[in-house]
């Protein structure tokens, strides 16, 4: 390893909590250069959903290199571009009754969300947005505004303006009415608050350490929106793809947010890729407006068009996401159960779990335990306080229980310490 540290850059951080070389990976496993195999609970931070270099969309991305396809296209008209809009025209939008147009933005969630917020600016002619407490968007300078984490703000080297945060659901406790502070400050004339383009929100926060929002609360929010004229940015780039269940996470609310973004686990392989999807009345953008070399990635159109007709044409695959989903969350209450001496408490939905630790460290050092015993684990949350799953959703059950009897086991070390 001396390679990597000697010439990469210090900005590196998986590597530090994971001081091995990955070789090769299949499935839920990943294998080192010494031939240990490793339980991956990870999922490349939710870009890989279906496993790693599952078959089915091996073979025909295999196929289309053979054949000397567009690699490279930007955003020129080619037929894996045309076959995976059919495709996700026909398997996602039309069954949810969804008239999105699709833009093809740089192959990046932050990328996805900085068109996000140049369109809703542009459609609105105003500049001020509201975010979340605790709210990731990306780590450019547009996604970080309307992001809460005080470590990743402060990298920016500059003042963050134009975004004001108002609180996530539950930030009080339930011990105010939602929307009280928002719906007065917007109403109120002496407030200081400029008036908003849009609204930026993740059903689920993710890094902001898994806090799911409530329906009602979802749908209270877009019903806000649509009273007040403020466009509604649904951030899916780590909760969509069936993280939660559904295809879309703001499924389950039954909303339609003006503007999606979409990226992550889209590409179905780990490929770079990412989606803007808007209401066709808001697709105001003039050609080349916002462009981007790499927005033409026929690799992952490709990869795309065959994990939406492997894993999308039926509910399958999202009823088997909320079986496995209820069995973490028992298996992580029974872990609390038998740990009574800490404080600790379940988060998140569907395959996007997690353990929340009051005493400070304690996430982190049943990740680095879990490591040992060769499963891949990460934490999330303003202070890492959160122990985050987010397994592919292919895993199987006996992947999961294996996963979590390490983790019960790592608890146990770590509590008892």
């Amino acid at each position: 390893m001396t390679v990597f540290e000697d010439l990469e850059s210090q900005v590196r951080s998986y590597c530090r909590n994971w001081p091995v070389v990955f070789d090769t990976a299949k499935g839920s496993r990943l294998t080192d250069v010494d031939g240990n195999q490793y339980l991956d609970f990870f999922g490349g931070a939710g870009a890989l959903n279906y496993g790693h270099n599952p078959d089915v969309l091996k073979k025909p991305l295999i196929e289309y290199l053979t054949r000397d396809g567009i690699t490279h296209g930007l955003d020129m008209y080619t037929s894996a571009k045309g076959e995976f809009l059919s495709t996700f025209e026909e398997v996602i939008l039309k069954p949810r009754d969804l008239q999105y147009k699709v833009q093809f933005p740089g192959p990046t969630g932050a990328n996805a969300v900085e068109s996000a917020l140049k369109l809703a600016r542009k459609i609105s002619g105003k500049e001020a947005l509201i975010n979340f407490t605790n709210a990731f968007h990306g780590m450019t300078l547009g996604a970080l505004s309307v992001t809460g984490n005080s470590m990743k703000r402060g990298g920016a080297g500059i003042p963050l303006v134009h975004s004001t945060p108002m609180p996530f659901d539950n930030y009080f406790d339930g011990k105010m009415p939602d929307f009280l502070w928002f719906e007065k400050v917007l109403d109120d004339t002496g407030s200081s608050l400029n008036e908003p383009a849009a609204v930026i929100v993740e059903t689920v926060q993710g890094e902001g350490g898994l806090n799911p929002a409530r329906i009602e609360w979802l749908q209270g929010l877009r019903d806000l929106c649509t009273r007040k004229g403020i466009l509604m940015i649904v951030d899916d780039v780590q909760m969509g793809c069936g993280r939660t269940g559904p295809f879309f996470s703001f499924e389950i609310a039954g909303i339609q947010p003006d503007i999606v973004t979409i990226s992550k686990s889209i590409s179905g392989y780990g490929l770079p890729m990412a989606l803007v999807l808007i209401k066709p009345e808001y697709d105001q953008w003039g050609p080349g407006e916002h462009n981007g070399t790499f927005r033409g990635n026929n690799p992952a159109f490709v990869t795309a068009t065959h994990t939406l007709r492997n894993w999308w044409t039926d509910d399958t695959l999202e009823k088997e996401t909320l079986r496995k989903g209820e069995k973490v969350e028992e298996a992580f209450n029974k872990i609390i159960g038998d740990n009574q001496g800490t404080e600790m408490f379940t988060k998140g939905r569907g395959m996007a779990r997690g353990i929340q630790f009051e005493g400070e460290g304690l996430a982190e050092k049943v990740a680095s335990k879990a490591f040992e015993h060769r499963l891949l684990l990460e934490t999330a949350g303003p202070n890492d306080e959160v122990l985050k799953l987010l397994a592919p959703l292919t895993t199987t059950d006996d992947e999961l229980d294996e996963g979590l009897g390490i983790i019960a086991e790592s608890v146990r070390t770590v509590i008892g310490s």
